[in-house]
Order: structure tokens, then sequence, then C-alpha cells
């Protein structure tokens, strides 16, 4: 694994941190394509869509960060140290959704939009921005698998791991089905999205990622919340796969009503 993929002039760039960037720089650009290919509607320039890209990090930033907090709170407690040892990292995805969504929202209030015109417009570049995510966590060695007698098993030679041993890459597992789910999100979004159906593409974006994210934590391995029998993702889970079943009906007797 390569934490540091290289410097420049005795500056270190991570790996994660650069993945990260790479997302969000890839999202904002499909937000862009989507706008200018079919949405027009929106009335949303370059700027505002920059602006709306600020917005939607900034409140995926703190409500990810916000999360792990709430979920750590404990070992927290224990060891007031470690809360400075993770200022630059910890973050718990569904908090980053939430948060991203407070920020969409106060972005609509201000541009006059239904928000659900914008969190469709969102999703399949959040799913892609996610994939290049799990691709820093794979080069950071943390979010690992179990330990595998299996020919996919890797060895993770990372800070963040307890040993060598060979184990599942669920980095790469998650980031093949994230980019999938974008690209999927993105296709079903050109070909079937209206002003009728708003909501759809962002409904199933729930749904999917609940189910694919529920299924990966069986074989994650890394040190977790739990809640119960499950890993405290996949309880939170359970609620982002309701709210994305509620939505999805929501969106169909919309349309259905406006037939």
């Amino acid at each position: 694994m390569r934490p540091i993929l290289f410097e420049i002039h005795g500056i270190k760039v991570y790996g994660y941190g650069l993945m990260i960037a790479l997302g969000i720089i890839t999202a904002i650009y499909i937000v862009e394509r989507m706008i200018k290919d079919k949405n027009k509607k929106l009335s949303l320039s370059s700027d505002d869509i920059f602006t709306l890209s600020v917005y939607a990090v900034i409140g995926g930033v703190l409500g990810g960060k916000l999360l792990y907090i709430i979920v750590e709170m404990k070992q927290f407690i224990q060891d007031p140290k470690e809360f400075i040892n993770t200022l630059g990292s910890g973050f718990v995805v569904y908090g980053s959704i939430l948060g991203g969504i407070a920020g969409a929202y106060i972005f609509a209030k201000r541009k006059k939009i239904k928000l659900l015109a914008i969190t469709d417009l969102l999703a399949p570049g959040v799913a892609i921005a996610q994939g290049f995510g799990r691709i820093g966590c794979f080069l950071a060695g943390c979010c690992y698998g179990k330990v595998t007698n299996s020919f996919l098993g890797v060895s993770f030679n990372s800070p963040f791991t307890p040993d060598q041993l060979p184990r599942y890459p669920t980095q790469v597992f998650s980031s093949i089905f994230d980019f999938a789910l974008g690209i999927f999100l993105l296709v079903y979004w050109i070909k079937y999205s209206s002003e009728r159906s708003r909501g759809k593409v962002f409904s199933l974006y729930l749904i999917i990622i609940s189910i694919g994210r529920f299924l990966v934590e069986f074989i994650r391995d890394d040190p977790r919340g739990s809640v119960g029998p499950l890993s405290t993702s996949q309880f939170l889970c359970i609620f982002s796969l309701a709210a994305g079943i509620i939505l999805y009906i929501y969106s169909n007797r919309k349309k259905e009503s406006a037939s």
C-alpha cells in the first residue's frame, strides 16, 4: 500500500487525499455535463454548480465527521488525544450523505429550486466520488477486510492494519460497486429522469448503496462500532434503505398523479 504516493519538494502527497480531490473534481464535471446536456431548465451557471459543490462538500465533511465523533464518543472520552489524532481522518459515509443533503438544501433554498431536483443531479457524481474515495482507502490500507486464503487476498503494509496477512480488499470491492452504481444512475437519469419523477434517481442511490454497504460489511474487519449483531454502518443501512424505498414510492405516485 502507498499512503504517501510521492513527494514534491518535501511536500507529501497522500493517496487518500488525492483520490478524494479527484472524486470531487469528477463529480463537479459530471454535474456540469448533466446540466448542459439535458437539464437546462434548472438554469444553473458554472458558478452555481461550483457553489453547490462547495455547499455539498462542506456539509459532507462536517456531517461525516460529526457522526464519526458520535459513534466513537466512548473512545474519545477514554482517550481525548485520539480526537486530535483523527482530525484529518475518521468519517462516517452516512453522516457525509446527510451533511451533503443539508448543504444542497441550503443551496436549493437560496436558488428557489426543488431539493429533489438537486439531489437527483448530485447522486451519480456522488457515487463515483465515493468510488475514488475507496481507492484512497485501499492506498492508505484502511477499511480492510477479513483474513482470507483465497486468491483475492491482499497483504496491507500499512499503519492502519494490525498485520500483513492476506485480507479481502473490501475497498476495491466497494470502489467497483460505487463506480458501477454511478454509471447506472447517470444512464438512468439521462433516459428516464423528468420533472414528474423527481427524487427517483436519488432514491435508487439510497436503496442500492445501502444494500451494497450492508453486504460488504460482513467481510470487513477494521475496528468499527456495533449495534447488537450489526455493525454501525449496517444499522444505519436499514434506515437509509427505508428512506430510499419511501422516496421511490413517493416519486412513483407523484408521477402517476401528474399523468
